[in-house]
């Protein structure tokens, strides 16, 4: 068996003290150093995810060109696409990538089919699903439109979706994701994360934490090795400042 370490992590566009944490977001990002990562709110005016990527190949090779490419795709709204969208990044080689529209101010998902050195596909999906908290039929109607096209187009039995789900684990989209797919932190630890969202970041004053971010494997994906968060760290000399305002999950499964 193959060994794949996958990720994900909200970006939070350009907000948020974007110039202070950026190099604290690269260098926790070149730590853990997975295979596969879910980028969510990525700013498109400010050539976000081109940059970071660059940045992680310099630290890694010394290269802007590898390890890593960059694989994203605006958000299809006439306003919110011009600024913010979703990608991924991979260490593996593309074989065919493409994304669906899934409504509400353009939110969409990416996947790429990567190759692995045994040859073996892997579908990796990164997902942003609909923010308004009390909307949860608008979620559910993004998974459940996901998972039809996921099974129906060029279906992959292996497939990690991976995202900000804005959706808490008790929520019908995430309770509809796992009839058909299994959560990696859970099948891990027995529970999800406490909370992914918000870090102090976001401010100190914040109301409301929680679980919004996952990490899904289908039935093919073998066992869970490891599930942990990450992105988790502060500044050494500013403990308000983090990667963002979301920490991120890690993963390592066996294919």
């Amino acid at each position: 068996m193959t060994e794949l370490t996958v990720a994900t992590i909200n970006l939070r566009n350009n907000a948020n003290r974007w110039l202070q944490r950026r190099q604290l977001l690269v260098g926790q990002l070149v730590d853990a150093a997975p295979d596969l990562i879910s980028l969510q709110e990525i700013s498109f005016p400010i050539n976000q995810g081109p940059w970071l990527c660059s940045q992680i190949n310099w630290r890694i090779s010394g290269s802007s060109k590898h390890p890593y490419q960059l694989i994203q795709r605006r958000k299809r709204h006439l306003i919110n696409g011009y600024f913010e969208g979703i990608g991924i990044l991979t260490r593996l080689p593309v074989v065919y990538h493409d994304l669906i529209s899934l409504g509400y101010g353009g939110r969409l998902a990416v996947r790429a089919n990567v190759q692995l050195s045994s040859r073996q596909i892997v579908d990796f999906v990164a997902v942003h699903l609909h923010h308004v908290s009390y909307e949860r039929e608008a979620r559910t109607e993004q998974v459940m439109k996901l998972i039809g096209w996921l099974n129906s187009h060029r279906r992959i039995p292996h497939q990690i979706i991976a995202g900000d789900f804005n959706e808490t684990p008790d929520g019908p989209a995430v309770s509809y994701m796992k009839q058909s797919y299994r959560s990696a932190y859970f099948e891990r630890h027995g529970h999800e994360p406490l909370a992914t969202y918000p870090t102090a970041l976001a401010g100190l004053n914040r109301d409301w934490s929680g679980c919004l971010d996952y990490i899904f494997l289908s039935s093919a994906v073998g066992a869970v090795q490891s599930a942990s968060l990450f992105c988790d760290k502060p500044d050494a000399e500013d403990d308000t400042l983090y990667p963002s305002d979301h920490v991120g999950l890690l993963t390592k499964v066996q294919i």
